[in-house]
């Protein structure tokens, strides 16, 4: 009888670790747009006030 010990084929580490960063990263832009977008709205409010 044959033993299959260790042989059960795991996911790549790379294709999970590219998958975390893929969502790290849109996160990240996520945030980035509306810290963006915050501070354009900031700068238009401002510019009124001084007006």
């Amino acid at each position: 009888m044959e033993q299959k010990s260790g042989n059960t084929p795991k996911p790549k580490p790379a294709q999970t670790r590219e998958e975390r960063l893929k969502a790290a990263l849109k996160a990240n832009m996520g945030r980035r747009k509306a810290q963006a977008k915050a501070r354009a709205a900031d700068r238009g409010t401002d510019n009124k006030e001084k007006e």
